[in-house]
């Protein structure tokens, strides 16, 4: 079955609009994620005794202990902060970018079976 669309609807405008914001858009989001690459947090753990330095490719870039956090017969202890720190520092680059992408991705207009 063929829509019945006149010729002079300027489907071919829109369409072409339609594409160049998607291009843009497709932009703007390769630029926002270099930039968040880019970017580093400092993430506290255990009322500050570790710190974990990531960047925005998740990449840990320092684990950084308080002297008081090391105790040889509570390995048990050090290992859960670490861990609390670590899952603290992803999170934070997962919802920074989140937050960042939907910012650009918000502003495209809905597409009927295009997601």
């Amino acid at each position: 079955m063929k829509a019945n669309i006149p010729k002079n609807a300027g489907g071919g405008q829109n369409m072409q609009a339609l594409l160049r914001q998607v291009q843009k858009a497709q932009e703007d989001m390769a630029a926002k994620q270099e930039e968040l690459d880019a970017q580093e947090y400092d993430i506290s753990a255990g009322g500050g005794v570790v710190n974990v330095k990531i960047n925005g490719k998740r990449e840990i870039l320092a684990i950084d202990l308080k002297p008081e956090i090391v105790d040889p017969d509570d390995i048990e202890t050090l290992s859960d902060i670490l861990v609390a720190a670590v899952n603290e520092a992803i999170k934070r680059v997962d919802d920074t970018n989140s937050a960042e992408m939907n910012k650009i991705t918000g502003q495209m207009p809905s597409i009927p079976g295009l997601m």
